[in-house]
């Protein structure tokens, strides 16, 4: 028994090590960079694991992920003042004592440890290069003549790591600043009605600064298939990932 054991134990530490952490929603996805690899993990709807060089980096953690067993936090990166994107809870749960955060000025007004970054402003954070993006609704809102987000108040961020470009879009419509971004090599963006905009405008706006990869998230209850379906053709990779665990 204890020589099976011996030849079992090993076996079962292995796949532990390779198996998806249970607190992530889908298969975390790995991109080569001349720094090193850049490992980014969906949690659920808008919140994101972000790991490389040894750091860890969380896009806008919130509920109703589940924290515990997952890193601290090196730098956490929030874009807009929403529950789905700004939760104190849980930035307090994955802070450490040398934890940096950097959100838009209206974050920064509730989040007050955070370093603010304003739209069209740029961050040097370690070995990564941070551009804060316009994020902000063109035509939809909760009644006439307001938006659900107005421009200034969120943003979207371009991560640059080792030469490649990560795009994060934030609460946002197809603006001219997203459709004016070059050189991205992975695009997460977003789509659900009624906040933001649908996947076919989506669609619209990734074929504008057309990157290497896209990834839809804070998608929930969009039909990933006309998102999909309308990119078939231009070249760029669509991924398509389960952002909403059961």
């Amino acid at each position: 028994m204890r020589t099976l054991l011996a030849l079992v134990s090993p076996a079962l530490l292995l796949l532990a090590t390779l198996a998806p952490r249970a607190n992530a929603a889908a298969e975390p996805q790995t991109f080569s960079t001349s720094a090193g690899p850049v490992k980014i993990t969906p949690l659920n709807h808008a919140s994101t694991l972000i790991e490389a060089g040894g750091k860890v980096i969380y896009l806008d953690p919130a509920k109703p992920v589940k924290f515990s067993g997952l890193p601290k936090a090196d730098l956490i990166l929030i874009t807009d003042i929403h529950g789905d994107h700004m939760d104190p809870d849980s930035i307090k749960e994955i802070s450490k004592a040398d934890t940096e955060i950097i959100s838009s000025p209206a974050v920064a007004q509730t989040v007050t440890t955070a370093k603010p970054l304003a739209n069209g402003e740029t961050k040097t954070w370690q070995q990564w290069t941070i551009d804060a993006i316009a994020a902000y609704n063109i035509k939809r809102g909760p009644s006439p003549g307001k938006l659900f987000h107005d421009k200034g108040r969120g943003n979207g961020y371009v991560l640059t790591y080792g030469g490649k470009r990560f795009y994060f879009s934030g609460d946002t419509e197809g603006v001219p600043e997203m459709r004016a971004l070059k050189n991205i090599d992975v695009a997460f963006v977003c789509m659900n009605l009624p906040y933001t905009m649908p996947p076919e405008e989506a669609a619209d706006a990734v074929k504008a600064f057309h990157p290497k990869v896209v990834i839809p998230y804070h998608y929930r209850g969009s039909d990933l298939s006309v998102f999909q379906k309308a990119l078939q053709g231009t070249g760029i990779e669509v991924r398509l990932l389960d952002w909403y665990p059961k």
